[in-house]
């Protein structure tokens, strides 16, 4: 995997592009964890700094019952093909598009369903949203944010089947790896891979 230089990911997607990236192997651990502390965003801190550490996801779409399950992440690369994969489980629905999802946020669910030591797949609600999806979704709701992470593909709307919505949030909310929505009239928790934030 590698990073760009000035920051762990200084908003680009580590997937993206090869200019002006260095090997995460290169940069000091003690520069990656002021890039966390400081909020510039990573999706986990401990699988970042796991070198040679595979990461896994299994993840199934609420309406098309699409679905991933298998490694995404492994001898400190991204899998572009699985990545290709899970882009189009997290698709905007409605407009039938997708886009590149930003990896991290494979991150921040794995992490999550390592520490809930969860064997299920993430039942994903709502993943990539167009502009014109997130504008029509927020004239129906104040709930839905007009600058909306989802537009970006850093967000998800997900519940893991039989788990506690709060627990999973709470949870989330306590590793710090991004934002955290709790929506549990509805029965979902919103991630993403922004700004470490809570609602």
């Amino acid at each position: 995997m590698r990073i760009p230089h000035g920051g762990l990911w200084s908003g680009a997607c580590p997937c993206c592009g090869e200019a002006g990236l260095v090997p995460v192997e290169a940069v000091p651990r003690r520069g990656v964890l002021a890039a966390v502390i400081a909020g510039v965003g990573v999706a986990a801190a401990g699988p970042v700094a796991a070198q040679g550490a595979t990461r896994s996801l299994r993840v199934r779409r609420q309406v098309t019952n699409d679905s991933f399950s298998g490694v995404y992440f492994r001898n400190g690369r991204y899998d572009r093909e699985a990545l290709r994969q899970l882009d189009v489980v997290f698709r905007d629905l409605s407009r039938a598009e997708t886009t590149p999802m930003d990896p991290r946020l494979f991150d921040v669910m794995s992490t999550v369903a390592q520490r809930m030591d969860a064997d299920e797949a993430f039942e994903v609600v709502s993943g990539y949203r167009t502009p014109e999806t997130n504008a029509g979704n927020a004239s129906r709701s104040r709930r839905v944010s007009r600058v909306s992470l989802h537009m970006s593909g850093m967000a998800a709307d997900c519940r893991l089947p039989g788990r506690s919505s709060l627990q999973m949030a709470r949870l989330a909310a306590d590793m710090r790896l991004g934002g955290v929505g709790l929506y549990q009239r509805d029965g979902f928790v919103h991630l993403d891979c922004g700004p470490v934030r809570r609602w």
